[in-house]
């Protein structure tokens, strides 16, 4: 497997390490929560500097992993864009 083809996992380690060697944060989107059931939930993204950051509301990594647990999923990334440079694609996918 080369470094731009996209890898998965749910290693709780990984995924913050990937994430912040890239100066992201965990968040969700904005008004995604329901407050009302206590339950942790909304929809989960990762805040990179100079992307949709008003949209979004960083979050600390304990709620991050309890919403990513809770359901069920895995964290899908690329290590390099085909060029060689940094990516900085992911998102999250059912575990299925």
């Amino acid at each position: 497997m080369s470094d731009h083809e996209s890898i998965t996992t749910t290693d709780h380690n990984t995924i913050k390490n990937w994430v912040t060697s890239r100066n992201g944060k965990p968040a969700i989107v904005a008004g995604t929560g329901d407050k009302s059931t206590g339950k942790a939930d909304g929809l989960l993204r990762i805040n990179f500097p100079g992307g949709a950051e008003e949209s979004l509301e960083n979050i600390e990594w304990n709620k991050f992993f309890t919403i990513f647990d809770e359901n069920n999923l895995q964290f899908l990334y690329q290590e390099k864009t085909k060029d060689g440079e940094e990516s900085r694609f992911c998102k999250f996918v059912d575990n299925a």
